[in-house]
């Protein structure tokens, strides 16, 4: 085990991290997170990360696409910093897309690239800056030469940022993150505009890949 010593707190802390990690090891496949975040990939419960990732690749297809998907406890009097595994909850509707504009081409939206948005972000967006409101980033990819993680967690690369290939749907998976709603209970702005993070479209996160695939929040694409 190596331990490697980052200033977390450092402007761009996770892009500096990850695109070093990248230069140093070009053709490995890399998952990247914050703290309390869980990642979940179709069937994960009797399938593993390197099978994902060898059907992904098989595919010809470098890159997964992940969507945030915003945990919160449910009774924020109890759970103070709003973050309880046992009472989780989540968004079971409210989120959506738009396409992505593409300076380079009048604004024009990118092939198969959209910006998505939905859970906390989008329900208190009042107290999210708009460049951290979308939820789409790629958490898992192969690294290669020259590729560069941006700070809007897209790449450099524009194939790395599709959804899916040109002949079919490909697989995504969801980060589950309690990182939204950490950050709304302790913040100033938003710790005492916000009592409560249920709505009617809440319902509790069963920790379980089938729950987000009904949901349509993961989409196994041809891995049946």
């Amino acid at each position: 085990m190596h331990r490697i010593d980052l200033d977390v707190h450092a402007e761009g802390a996770l892009f500096t991290a990850v695109n070093r990690l990248i230069e140093a090891a070009p053709g490995i496949w890399f998952y990247y997170c914050y703290n309390a975040e869980y990642l979940f990939h179709p069937f994960c419960e009797t399938r593993n990360v390197r099978e994902l990732v060898a059907f992904h690749a098989e595919e010809r297809r470098e890159a997964i696409l992940s969507y945030v998907i915003d945990l919160y406890a449910d009774d924020l009097g109890r759970f103070q910093n709003a973050v309880s595994l046992e009472q989780a909850h989540l968004d079971r509707s409210g989120y959506y897309a738009l396409g992505r504009p593409d300076p380079a081409n009048h604004n024009y939206p990118k092939e198969r690239q959209l910006d998505f948005f939905g859970g906390l972000r989008w329900r208190f967006e009042e107290h999210v800056p708009a460049p951290r409101r979308k939820i789409d980033r790629i958490a898992l990819f192969k690294a290669k030469p020259g590729l560069v993680l941006r700070p809007d967690y897209t790449f450099n690369d524009e194939e790395f940022n599709t959804y899916a290939c040109p002949w079919h749907n490909n697989i995504t998976t969801t980060v589950m993150s309690f990182r939204t709603a950490k950050a709304l209970r302790s913040n100033a702005g938003s710790m005492f505009d916000i009592h409560d993070s249920r709505w009617h479209n809440s319902v509790r996160f069963e920790w379980h890949s089938q729950q987000l695939m009904d949901l349509g929040l993961m989409e196994p694409g041809q891995w049946f």
